[in-house]
């Protein structure tokens, strides 16, 4: 004969042991995304008027006065495929390893405020891929009005930084005028610092290229026989 009574103790055992090994595992998780939680809490915060935009997977953040179009040229972006992460208010917090990582007030989240439209929701406008909640911030873009009196940067051969949480970021100044377009510019300032970040300056390489010509004889004089040319 069998002992049933055995059997059932063995089983009962058995799913008692299952259960607090899920459990434990559960509790593991929890104390895992409870310590992560305290470290987002505990982590150096600022806030900063702006937008946070993903372009081409690098973080810019967008500052400027008020209404020099930092919104606009976001929803310029966005509609040319990259990703809205916070408008307005970006919230950023420092985390270990000199990271900032930026996101947007959980209230007015994955939404935008255009002069004339209104609020936006620019996850029912373009879809799940125009948006995410978080980004680390990798680069600040300074969007302000043209001023004729201020000497522009023409060449890059300077890199400027902007410290936020006393972390440096790359920074450029954008002047606005009616026939420039923002979002390419700053599609492009993104394609530029990639491009540094893999060792390679373009403006540091024209200069050694002038620099060699003009040590080069040759050159030399051909600039010189050009110049009487234009004399005469």
């Amino acid at each position: 004969m069998t002992d049933s009574g055995g059997g059932d103790a063995a089983a009962a055992s058995l799913a008692v042991r299952e259960w607090l090994a899920a459990d434990g595992r559960h509790l593991e998780l929890e104390l895992i995304a409870g310590g992560a939680s305290l470290d987002r809490h505990l982590a150096p915060f600022t806030t900063v008027h702006g937008v946070l935009v993903d372009v081409f997977g690098v973080g810019v953040l967008i500052t400027g006065a008020s209404g020099v179009g930092k919104s606009e040229c976001a929803l310029d972006l966005i509609v040319r495929g990259q990703r809205l992460v916070a408008d307005d208010v970006v919230e950023i917090r420092r985390r270990a390893g000199d990271i900032l990582m930026g996101s947007g007030p959980e209230l007015i989240r994955h939404h935008m405020e255009l002069r004339g439209l209104g609020i936006l929701n620019i996850e029912d406008l373009f879809g799940a891929a125009s948006i995410r909640d978080r980004k680390r911030v990798e680069m600040v873009v300074k969007l302000e009005e043209w001023n004729e009196d201020v000497e522009y940067d023409r060449l890059g051969l300077d890199q400027e930084t902007f410290e936020i949480l006393d972390i440096e970021l790359p920074f450029i100044c954008l002047p606005v005028t009616l026939s420039r377009n923002l979002s390419i510019l700053v599609e492009v300032a993104v394609r530029n610092l990639i491009l540094k970040l893999t060792g390679y300056h373009p403006e540091q390489e024209l200069t050694r290229r002038l620099q060699e010509a003009m040590e080069n004889p040759s050159f030399v004089n051909e600039v010189a026989e050009n110049s009487e040319g234009d004399l005469e």
